[in-house]
């Protein structure tokens, strides 16, 4: 499987997490469709099949990760 650069993947974390701050999953047609178009990519880059496993492998190939930090699942 191919894997994406580090800095992508940070990249779309950052695009995801700054739309669902702003709630574009309820917003117009244009800002729900960024949110899928990201969550999508996400995805796709990680080999997941879904945004919440996504964003759990993305993380954990960013720099500074440690393969047991399990901070950024939901408690």
């Amino acid at each position: 499987m191919l894997m994406a650069h580090p800095t992508v993947l940070s990249n779309l974390v950052e695009q995801y997490e700054a739309l669902r701050l702003l709630h574009a999953g309820s917003g117009s047609t244009e800002a729900r469709q960024r949110m899928d178009d990201v969550s999508y990519t996400l995805c796709v880059s990680t080999g997941t099949g879904d945004v919440d496993s996504a964003l759990v492998a993305a993380r954990h190939r960013l720099p500074g990760a440690r393969p047991e930090d399990d901070s950024v699942l939901p408690a």
